[in-house]
């Protein structure tokens, strides 16, 4: 059962601490090396994308960071510009939602999804401001309302929206940024908000944001790791990606029996308060891991093409299978409990 956070923060920090360093500790100990640590990688360099916050301070903090290989971390906060970046060859590896890769498929872009994130479906959120006369979806009907384009909370709210009878047509959408939306937001220029992590607590905490809905029902909960197809022919960098993927395998798992220590590492990059990042955590929708790729996925992506396809957020049809890459499959099979 997943509790709010707790009112006396200071004691559950100390104590929680203590259990974090203990548990990241135990799991360095226990992890079992990468069967590709055999070859020489010193002379590796990966171009790895990373989100604010996220894949750099996890490694660090859950003790996988000492790799054989250098990681050259290239912080871009949107999955649009991890491809991009891969498609151009700035980039061996990124991630993202399932949205940027769509648009991917249709382009033609040089990219390939090699592993899936579950990461919190309850920080994808449909806000409204405080005072607003709003209850439900249907009452943003002629309001203004706040998301950002091609991401996410654009197919959340499109969703939400069609199941309360209502289309884009029927609101102000207004397209922005998750920065812009929260100065926009905070001005009281919108009404509502469909917006993701960091910036959707803040609304919360700071502003009084009221969450309407989540993405929960919505979202699949699936995040795709992108990989550049060039690094995957190059059987260094292909053994350095594979090593790589097993650390942030490692890591998703120990998040969630080592939270504390992992909001302190991500507050101390992104300056969010560790209490904010801790009572996300509390309200997840459910645990963090990291695996191969599975039919399901698949599946569960070409809907999300297919939902774009018909609100006309693409021009035509979108395969995403041929963007889907299972070489990695055996070395990201969970170990047994």
């Amino acid at each position: 059962m997943k509790s709010d956070f707790p009112l006396d923060r200071r004691r559950l920090l100390q104590a929680a601490a203590a259990l974090a360093a203990t548990g990241s500790a135990g799991w360095t100990q226990a992890a079992a090396p990468s069967r590709e640590a055999s070859r020489d990688l010193s002379g590796v360099t990966l171009r790895v994308g990373t989100y604010k916050g996220l894949w750099r301070p996890l490694l660090t903090a859950s003790g996988q960071a000492d790799t054989p290989y250098r990681i050259d971390w290239r912080e871009l906060n949107n999955g649009v510009l991890h491809i991009e970046a891969i498609n151009g060859d700035a980039l061996d590896l990124g991630s993202g939602s399932e949205i940027p890769p769509v648009f991917a498929a249709r382009q033609k872009s040089s990219v390939k999804l090699v592993a899936v994130t579950h990461e919190d479906l309850n920080n994808q959120a449909t806000l409204a401001r405080k005072d607003a006369p709003i209850r439900s979806i249907a009452d943003f009907k002629g309001r203004r309302v706040g998301y950002v384009r091609a991401t996410t909370s654009h197919y959340y709210l499109a969703k939400q929206l069609a199941e309360a009878g209502l289309t884009f047509n029927d609101i102000q959408a207004v397209s922005l940024t998750p920065a812009d939306g929260l100065s926009a937001f905070a001005r009281g220029d919108l009404d509502a908000w469909a917006i993701y992590g960091y910036n959707g607590q803040l609304a919360r905490t700071q502003y009084g944001a009221r969450v309407i809905k989540t993405g929960v029902g919505y979202l699949s909960g699936n995040f795709p790791i992108y990989a550049n197809p060039r690094a995957l022919d190059d059987p260094l960098r292909r053994a350095a990606l594979a090593d790589l993927l097993q650390r942030l395998q490692r890591s998703f798992a120990w998040i969630n029996g080592n939270f504390l220590a992992y909001a302190r590492a991500q507050s101390a990059e992104t300056r969010v308060p560790v209490g904010d990042i801790v009572e996300l955590f509390n309200r997840r929708s459910g645990d963090y891991s990291l695996g191969p790729v599975s039919d399901a996925v698949v599946r569960s992506h070409q809907d999300v093409a297919d939902t774009f396809l018909k609100i006309g957020v693409l021009d035509g049809p979108a395969d995403v299978k041929p963007l889907w890459d299972r070489s990695f499959e055996s070395v990201l099979r969970l170990p047994a409990a």
